[in-house]
């Protein structure tokens, strides 16, 4: 199979992943997506979603300035991947990030 055939699969396969979630685990998989310390692993792990079906899903459901903005923020982000980040990170948000008052 050629490349550009690869590819389309690929797309093919992510769209059909995507379209399984609903309004709910949608939101989730966007917030979790923008937060720094959440690696791609954490998200394949709780909703099944690869890296690159984790970006075709941001890019169908941001607006282009915000998607654009998205990628720049992620690309390279060592918190992002688990191989990449420091033993010491040991969870996927900060503490104060989900306080109860």
């Amino acid at each position: 199979m050629s490349a550009q055939g690869n590819v389309i699969k690929q797309q093919t396969t992510a769209k059909a992943n995507i379209e399984q979630f609903c309004e709910q685990d949608l939101s989730r998989i966007i917030e979790m997506a923008w937060e720094d310390r959440t690696p791609f692993e954490a998200i394949a792990w709780q909703f099944g979603l690869s890296e690159p079906e984790v970006i075709a899903l941001m890019r169908r459901n941001l607006k282009p300035r915000s998607f654009r903005l998205w990628r720049t923020r992620v690309a390279g982000r060592k918190t992002k991947h688990l191989q990449l980040r420091s033993r010491s990170v040991l969870r996927a948000y900060c503490p104060t990030q989900y306080k109860r008052g």
